[in-house]
């Protein structure tokens, strides 16, 4: 039984995948880490190019998604684009990729909603037994359908988005200094040194973006609704995202925002609105940072599921990840597999951070395995590009050049530069004053399971003389 239930409409993708890239935590966590490390007043302006980046990108993607209906987007785009093997081995890096995304995002949960428990009601919750908690119940939501999760997730991104806004609103209006436009969105800046680690940053914010056609299966128009909300997706977080990394700027004004994102990090904005707003309304906003973070972790297990299901009908894994609920199609297969993962991680972090400063979950289990998400997935992004090239060479379609050729490559070469700029700035993303041995560590994490996928499949294909996967995935 497959995920066939065609349900899914443009404004539902559009809750999805903004529900991934999590404003309110992206605004109040990754903006401000943004101004902290690079010391770069231009945050704003890298929205809009990373923003301008992932729209080119998205023109030949969602193209193929027309012709390639399946669960598993990237690995499934570069098997038709680039050959089987190379599926394979994208395939792997995409899986580990999504579930040190998913997994690292329990790590914030957990310290976070502590932290306000332990805080209003005088307690001492531990950081994994809040995780279990929000483990426990995306998993539930995991195995159901698919509509059902959207309107939970639905209700979460407009009260993110609300609290952005007011957020916004109160840093003009609470201003200490003029607001100076030109000098966050100066586009000098956009060939300035620094500008590079600026946008490695940026990009993670976006992370979640590419994940519409992963419901393909699901959605009531395969020929448009993906290709739609993808686009308005875009558009709406590298627009909002830049204005509200602009307001940051305002509000703390021009000349301190970089020490004071240095000196607060993500509780600049918290501090911003303890300053200017009742206490209740702190609370509030606090909450709603708790319930960004769990709808991201909703959306990528959405993901992730669909992934496994993917991947085990192609059979890159075991036939069974392919199963689906006769009563809710969702593939609960996969969604067991992604929970099973993400609790032995919590486990195992639960047990190591034992007695360490409370952050520790922070500096480690979310910064390291996030950022190293980032790192799989814009190599992905970029691999991508190239395979929707190579796909539209061979197949006869009515697309545009622009859209088989012109806009494929310019995103390519784009995200290919952006992806070297992760590799150069990684240690700085993890936090590390200087290079060192974990840095390449996580990276080989993300690396090598998709090396040896690809160089299995090529042994399989030589030995069976055909392409694995790239046969058996369904097409339209």
């Amino acid at each position: 039984m497959g995920l066939e239930q065609r349900t899914l409409t443009v404004p539902a993708l559009v809750v999805m995948i903004i529900a991934a890239s999590a404003p309110l935590t992206a605004v109040a966590g990754g903006v401000t880490t943004n101004y902290a490390v690079t010391g770069m007043e231009s945050v704003p302006l890298s929205f809009l190019i990373i923003g301008a980046i992932l729209l080119v990108f998205s023109i030949g993607y969602t193209a193929m998604s027309r012709y390639i209906q399946n669960a598993g987007a990237f690995y499934a785009y570069i098997a038709q684009g680039l050959g089987g093997a190379a599926g394979v081995g994208a395939a792997m890096v995409a899986l580990v990729s999504y579930n040190l995304m998913q997994i690292g995002i329990y790590g914030m949960f957990g310290f976070a909603a502590a932290s306000f428990a332990n805080a209003s009601f005088g307690t001492a919750i531990p950081w994994w037994a809040m995780a279990l908690v929000a483990w426990a119940v995306v998993g539930f939501l995991g195995m159901n359908r698919v509509d059902f999760s959207v309107k939970v997730l639905g209700i979460v991104v407009a009260a993110e988005f609300l609290v952005v806004i007011i957020y916004n609103i109160m840093a003009f209006a609470f201003a200490p200094e003029a607001p100076q436009p030109a000098a966050s969105f100066n586009v000098a800046d956009a060939v300035a040194p620094g500008m590079g680690a600026v946008m490695a940053f940026t990009i993670a914010a976006f992370m979640g973006f590419e994940s519409g056609t992963i419901y393909n299966e699901e959605v009531k128009d395969p020929a448009r609704t993906a290709r739609r909300a993808t686009m308005v997706a875009v558009v709406i977080i590298a627009c909002f995202y830049a204005f509200s990394a602009f307001a940051v700027a305002v509000g703390e004004g021009a000349s301190n925002v970089i020490g004071a994102s240095a000196e607060l990090g993500p509780d600049l904005i918290f501090a911003f609105f303890g300053a200017n707003a009742p206490a209740w309304f702190v609370d509030l906003a606090n909450i709603l940072f708790i319930t960004s973070l769990f709808a991201a972790l909703l959306a990528f297990h959405n993901v992730i599921a669909r992934y496994f299901y993917a991947m085990g009908r192609g059979g890159a894994l075991p036939k069974f990840l392919a199963i689906t609920s006769r009563t809710t199609h969702a593939p609960v297969a996969g969604s067991l597999a992604q929970s099973t993962l993400g609790l032995v991680v919590i486990a195992i972090f639960a047990v190591i951070s034992q007695g360490k400063d409370p952050m520790y979950v922070v500096f480690t289990m979310f910064t390291w395995m996030t950022n190293s998400a980032a790192y799989g997935l814009v190599l992905l992004m970029a691999l991508t590009s190239f395979a929707v090239i190579g796909y539209f060479k061979r197949k006869q379609s009515s697309e545009s050049l622009a859209t088989r050729v012109i806009a494929p490559l310019v995103s390519g070469i784009a995200l290919a530069y952006v992806f070297a700029q992760i590799v150069i700035n990684f240690d700085i993303l993890l936090g590390m004053e200087e290079p060192g041995m974990l840095g390449y560590v996580l990276q080989g994490i993300v690396i090598l399971p998709g090396v040896i996928a690809w160089v299995l499949a090529l042994v399989v294909r030589s030995s069976t003389r055909r392409a694995p996967m790239a046969d058996e995935l369904p097409v339209s």
